[in-house]
């Protein structure tokens, strides 16, 4: 495999990557304790911090997931364990802390057995000790986060590869299969417009498919020279940051499309370049090895169906 070296620069990620620092929540209505919490773990953590159960919610709101939420337990309007509750559903890899000064043990052992609390820490509580709980927890929740993305792939895979094997069995017309497949990648892969276009003795002919709402879709790929080398190389080309290359970011092209991540990738059968498939995004991305592989095996099963649709209408 083959990338461009035109794009080297890669932005926001496509797949979920640890920042440098995981993001916690701490919550505390007493305002001395919510300093110290924050004071604690700020050089470890970039630190959020609430002084209700009912500011914290507004706050995940605005800012959306932490790794840790550090909560204290007995706070007016809502309790610590009923405010980790009610973030359970929207964020299910956070991990959940409670602080408590006294055994109120039955509101604890209830979250505890219903995975909303990770561990409890009795007040008044050792920083050291607090910080390797948090550490701890942290890393808890990386696991989380690995094994949730695994399982995303594994489901966006299988659901891609069903929609191709469907629409290669379903179509009998080549042109047919073009849009479902432009709409199964674009869909797949949150792109923001694909486009699907046959090439014939090494150039792009009409036929094609596309979908999204960039600006691509209704432009050429004739004028992009990320196609043409991939088509001529018969290699995949991608730029994923095409506004810090000064080269692309330059083309009428990518001015016109708005496009600001590129991947293209030739369909080959047998050496032959049926069509290129086209993914572009209006913000720059990064692609992960797992959504290269599943690109790649993906195309594949395109290149086999168009190569046998081709072979159906020959023998017509």
């Amino acid at each position: 495999m083959k990338i461009s070296q035109l794009a080297t620069n890669k932005s926001v990620p496509m797949t979920t990557e640890r920042s440098k620092k995981l993001r916690i929540l701490v919550v505390d209505d007493e305002p001395d304790n919510l300093d110290l919490l924050y004071r604690t773990f700020r050089r470890d953590f970039q630190v959020l911090k609430a002084d209700s159960g009912v500011h914290a919610l507004e706050k995940l709101d605005v800012e959306g997931e932490v790794a840790v939420i550090i909560s204290d337990q007995r706070m007016p309007e809502m309790k610590g364990t009923e405010f980790l509750s009610k973030t359970v559903p929207q964020f299910p890899d956070t991990v959940r802390i409670i602080l408590t000064g006294f055994t109120d043990i039955e509101d604890l052992v209830e979250a505890i057995n219903a995975g909303q609390v990770y561990k409890y820490i009795t007040k008044p509580w050792d920083p050291e000790e607090l910080r390797g709980v948090v550490q701890r927890a942290a890393e808890t929740y990386d696991v989380l986060k690995q094994r949730t993305e695994e399982l995303r792939r594994a489901h966006i895979q299988m659901q891609l590869l069903t929609v191709l094997v469907n629409v290669s069995q379903a179509t009998s017309h080549l042109n047919d299969t073009l849009i479902p497949i432009a709409k199964a990648f674009c869909e797949t892969l949150a792109a923001d417009g694909c486009i699907v276009q046959l090439v014939e003795a090494g150039n792009l002919i009409e036929s094609k498919g596309t979908y999204g709402d960039l600006g691509a879709v209704e432009n050429s790929l004739s004028q992009d020279p990320l196609t043409t080398q991939a088509i001529a190389t018969r290699e995949m080309q991608s730029c994923l940051n095409i506004p810090k290359d000064p080269t692309l970011s330059s083309l009428d092209y990518y001015q016109a499309t708005g496009t600001q991540a590129h991947l293209v990738i030739p369909i080959k059968y047998r050496e032959t370049v049926l069509g290129v498939l086209s993914l572009q995004w209006d913000h720059p991305c990064n692609l992960g090895e797992d959504e290269i592989k599943l690109i790649h095996l993906s195309v594949e099963l395109v290149a086999i169906a168009l190569a046998s649709n081709s072979y159906n209408k020959t023998n017509e």
